[in-house]
């Protein structure tokens, strides 16, 4: 076999799936991606919400080989990220390599080093190695809650936004609290008649306003790269370093510094007591994903929103009643309730060796090897995997520092020095063993909160040490810990 009839499979064209089609293009590694959808940037395409941003500043959330002087807001609203992702698929030339609407529906292993996968277009063929870039948050979550089919109004998942539905005159009801509810919120208030939120847990909020970049600093940015790239460093220690360190023990400064900000705009910004006592968390600050807004507490206040947190009984076809006995009359609700962060490649099926299931094996808890790997299945490979690194980080330079690990171990596949590379048991056992002794003294253990980081067996599969250990521990291939066949 030679380098160019080697070929890859790349699952998924969303933000991981691009950057890691780049990388294959520079080594000169013939792939195809395949993505269930008509377009590609995942999430960003998929999410069109009302006041939908991302929560990592602009100039840290780009691709390190693509800077983009022209963002126009700190915080960068969600279309604008998804033109972005795309912009770099079409100049890249990667959007000829996707073949779209090809949802992958089974990948079984049938030879050594050989995968086939079958798609919603049919059998696609053979493939030496395939690489799982389908993201962390794409399977909508919706809430168990008696009678969700009997609302007579309309209703929908934030990831499915309905614009056919008018703002105006409507009664409005976000259930849930999170990144999503807290940002749609403020974007509708002013434009409906009125809007409730169902609260059942108060989150931290951090109040970072989301200005505008004026001209100048965008002509700057264009004239002098090197100052993008000065932010792009500075922005990545702060968050990807010290952040990251404050919330796995190594910073109890700076854990105590977040906590003072969210608890200070907090009081500043909710005037009267009662509201503020019902917004407060009764966890530590970073226990959750942290949220950042200025806009939500104003928003929260206006005359026309409501704060419930009474628990949810049922819901009817008028509305939503609360365990108090109050219907709470609705035209349309929306689920602000997040996503299945386990789901990975799911709902598609992948047969290893001997007929072993990885989605059996990861039924209750997903284990693997650094993140990126798994023991038994050879030359399968996942861009953000079990254990990698999430919460208030750029998503990016963690897919990027996964990705030329991945793409290190492909090359030796492409050059025809191994046909088959996986990680072994006793590695993976290892890794897994310390993430479990290392994750007792994270915020998400010692905080006080349940979170959507921890899986059906109560393990928090984030990442328990520095963000400086993650790129260290993935910069080469150990291929002592690998069986290479």
């Amino acid at each position: 076999m030679t380098r160019k009839s080697f070929r890859v499979a790349i699952i998924g064209a969303g933000a991981s799936g691009i950057a890691m089609a780049v990388s294959l293009q520079k080594a000169a590694i013939p792939f195809v991606i395949f993505e269930r959808a008509a377009d590609v940037g995942g999430t960003w395409r998929d999410n069109t919400y009302p006041g939908l941003a991302c929560d990592v500043p602009s100039h840290l959330y780009r691709y390190s080989f693509a800077p983009n002087p022209d963002w126009t807001h700190e915080y960068s609203p969600g279309a604008e990220i998804h033109r972005y992702f795309r912009g770099v698929a079409e100049t890249r030339g990667i959007l000829e390599r996707v073949r779209f609407s090809s949802e992958v529906l089974r990948i079984a292993y049938e030879e050594a080093g050989e995968w086939r996968i079958e798609t919603t277009q049919g059998d696609q063929g053979q493939f030496n190695a395939v690489i799982l870039a389908t993201g962390i948050l794409h399977k909508p979550v919706l809430p168990q809650i008696e009678g969700r089919d009997d609302f007579a109004g309309v209703s929908f998942h934030s990831s499915k936004w309905n614009h056919d539905v008018q703002l105006a005159g409507k009664r409005f009801g976000i259930i849930g609290t999170g990144s999503t509810a807290t940002q749609i919120l403020p974007a509708i208030v002013d434009k409906v008649a009125a809007v409730s939120l169902f609260q059942r847990t108060p989150q931290w909020i951090i109040g970072v306003p989301n200005n505008p970049f004026p001209e100048e600093k965008k002509a700057a940015f264009r004239e002098n790269p090197e100052k993008m790239q000065s932010l792009y460093e500075y922005l990545n220690d702060i968050f990807n370093q010290r952040f990251a360190s404050a919330l796995v023990g190594e910073n109890d400064e700076g854990l105590a510094e977040i906590a003072r900000l969210c608890r200070e705009n907090l009081e500043k910004n909710v005037h009267d007591p009662e509201l503020r006592r019902r917004l407060t968390p009764s966890y530590q600050a970073g226990c959750k994903r942290l949220i950042v807004s200025d806009k939500f507490y104003p928003a929260i206040q206006r005359p026309n929103a409501h704060l419930v947190d009474t628990p949810i009984q049922r819901i009817e076809a008028g509305g939503v009643r609360t365990k108090d006995g109050k219907l709470h009359e609705l035209d349309v609700i929306v689920y602000a309730t997040g996503f299945d962060p386990f789901a990975f490649f799911r709902p598609a099926e992948i047969v290893g060796p001997g007929g072993a299931s990885l989605n059996e094996r990861w039924k209750d808890s997903c284990r693997a090897y650094r993140s990126v790997a798994v023991p038994g299945f050879p030359n399968l490979f996942f861009v953000g995997g079990p254990n990698s690194p999430i919460g208030n980080f750029s998503y990016l330079r963690t897919a990027e520092v996964q990705i030329g690990f991945i793409e290190q171990l492909v090359a030796e596949l492409a050059a025809g020095t191994y046909k088959e590379l996986e990680p072994t048991q006793e590695a993976t056992d290892k890794f897994n063993a310390e993430i479990t002794s290392a994750m007792k003294d994270t915020v998400w253990v010692t905080g006080g909160c349940t979170s959507w980081y921890y899986d059906k067996q109560g393990n928090v599969v984030s990442w328990p040490w520095t963000y400086a250990r993650f790129e260290a521990g993935l910069k080469h291939p150990r291929l002592e810990e690998f069986h290479a066949r």
